[in-house]
C-alpha cells in the first residue's frame, strides 16, 4: 500500500442521496437519536434535531460511532445513515431556552431515540459533505414547528448529573464516564446545555463540545497515570476506514506528540508530495489548542490513554496517523478515535530498546506507506526529548 492521492468521493454516488432527493419531506414523523448545535454566529446559534423521515425501532444506528466501529461498518454505511438525517434548526442565543432548546436538551439526555413530529417551513437541501471534525449529516431547513410524541427516558446516573445545579460540567463529564457512558453520549448532552453551575449552563456547538468531551476526559486519565511505572517499549499498530495508526510507546514519563500524514493531491494537500502536521505536550500538558492538528490531536489521545491506565503504565507517546487513499469521505473525528482504539486492541510488538523500536518503524512505514518516516519524524519533539534525556543519563 502507498499514501496515493484521495479522489473524495461525491455523496450524489450513495444511495440515500437519490432516495432523498425523490423523497424528502417537508412534514414528518421521525425517531431523533441526536440534537446538532452549529457554531456559525454565535453567540447565536443553529438548534438542530437530527431524525430520519419516518419511526425507526433501531434509529440509534444512525448516531452510534462506537458500534459502527466495532462492527467495522464501511464508509457508505456510515454515509447512508448520516445522509438519512434531516437537520430541523431554528436559532437561539446559547444561553436562552426557548422550546426548540428545550426539545434539543431532551433528546440529548435521553437514553434512546426520541420520537418527534417535525414541520419545516420549506423542503429540506442537501449540502456538501467537508466538517473533518463532526460526523456528517442529511438535509437541513428551518424549523416551522415541532414537537415530542412521547416522554424520553434519561438514565438514572445522567438524570441526577443534569438536574446537580451545583455540579461543575466537568465533574458531571467524569461522573458520567465512570457510569459508562461513552463520549459520544457525553457530546450530546454537553452540547445542549445539560450540564455545569446553574447560571452558567449554555448550548456548546456540537463541534466544539466533541473536543472539549476528549480534552477533560484526557485530562482526567493523564492525572491517573501519571502515579504509575513507565511502560515497556512497544508498538501497535491498526487502523479504520482508511485511516491507520502506529503508536510507538517509550519506556518514560507521559509526554505525547501527533503526526499527521496526509496523501496528496486531497483536501489537505493540494501539492504531488505527502505532508504532515505535528502538535505535542510534554509532561506538564498544553495550555494553547492544537491547532496544527485540531480534534483528531484529543481524539487519538483520549484511547492511548484508556489503554495505558488499564495497563497502569505511563509513557512517552509518538502517535503516526497515515491517511490513505481508502479514506473517500470526510466523516469526523470519530474515525480517529475508533481507528486508535482498534490499534491499541491490538498485540503489541516489544523491543529491547528505543532504537530498535525505531529501526523497525522506519522499515515498516517505507514498506507498508512508502513514507520515509527519519524524514518527518527528524522534527519531533518528543523524540529530541527522549534523546536528550538518554544522553543525560549517560554521565
Amino acid at each position: 500500500m502507498r499514501l496515493k492521492a484521495i479522489k473524495y468521493a461525491d455523496i450524489e454516488q450513495y444511495p440515500t442521496y437519490f432516495k432523498l432527493q425523490q423523497n424528502v419531506k417537508q412534514n414528518f414523523f421521525g425517531s431523533a437519536p441526536a440534537p446538532f448545535i452549529g457554531r456559525f454566529g454565535y453567540p447565536q446559534v443553529n438548534v438542530g434535531i437530527l431524525a430520519p423521515q419516518e419511526i425507526e425501532k433501531d434509529a440509534w444506528l444512525h448516531d452510534a460511532p462506537r458500534y459502527w466501529a466495532n462492527q467495522n461498518f464501511s464508509i457508505p454505511q456510515v454515509v447512508d445513515l448520516r445522509m438519512s438525517l434531516i437537520n430541523s434548526r431554528a436559532k437561539s442565543f446559547v444561553k436562552q431556552t426557548p422550546k426548540i432548546t428545550q426539545m434539543a436538551q431532551e433528546i440529548g439526555l435521553a437514553s434512546k431515540p426520541v420520537d418527534v413530529e417535525i414541520e419545516l417551513k420549506k423542503k429540506p437541501t442537501i449540502r456538501p459533505l467537508k466538517d473533518y471534525i463532526v460526523t456528517p449529516m442529511g438535509p437541513g431547513a428551518q424549523l416551522n414547528k415541532a414537537r415530542i410524541t412521547e416522554n424520553p427516558k434519561i438514565n438514572t446516573q445522567v438524570e441526577k448529573a443534569h438536574n446537580d445545579t451545583d455540579l461543575k460540567a466537568k465533574d458531571a463529564l467524569l461522573y458520567l464516564y465512570k457510569h459508562q457512558q461513552d463520549e459520544n453520549q457525553l457530546t450530546r448532552m454537553l452540547s445542549v446545555g445539560s450540564f455545569g453551575i446553574g447560571k452558567n449552563r449554555k448550548l456548546v456547538p456540537t463541534r466544539w463540545s466533541i473536543t472539549a468531551t476528549d480534552d477533560t476526559l484526557g485530562k482526567h486519565l493523564i492525572s491517573e497515570i501519571k502515579d504509575y511505572q513507565s511502560s515497556d517499549i512497544k508498538a501497535y499498530f491498526g487502523g479504520y476506514l482508511g485511516n491507520y495508526f502506529l503508536i510507538l510507546v517509550f519506556s518514560d514519563v507521559w509526554s505525547y506528540e501527533l503526526f499527521e500524514m496526509y496523501a496528496p493531491d486531497n483536501f489537505l494537500n493540494k501539492s504531488s508530495d505527502v505532508k504532515f502536521t505535528t502538535d505535542y505536550e510534554f509532561y506538564d500538558g498544553r495550555t494553547m489548542y492544537a491547532e496544527n492538528t485540531a480534534g483528531g490531536y484529543y481524539a487519538s489521545k483520549l484511547p492511548i490513554l484508556e489503554e495505558l491506565r488499564k495497563q497502569k503504565r505511563q509513557g512517552t507517546i509518538l502517535a503516526l496517523r497515515f491517511i490513505t487513499s481508502e479514506y473517500t469521505v470526510p466523516l469526523g473525528v470519530f474515525v480517529v478515535r475508533e481507528a486508535v482504539r482498534k490499534a491499541m486492541s491490538s498485540n503489541p510488538l516489544e523491543f529491547a530498546s528505543k532504537e530498535l523500536m525505531m529501526l523497525y518503524a522506519t522499515k515498516f512505514v517505507l514498506k507498508k506507506f512508502g513514507i520515509n518516516l527519519l524524514e518527518i519524524v527528524r522534527k519531533s519533539k518528543v523524540l529530541n526529548q527522549v534523546k536528550e534525556q538518554r544522553k543525560l543519563t549517560g554521565y
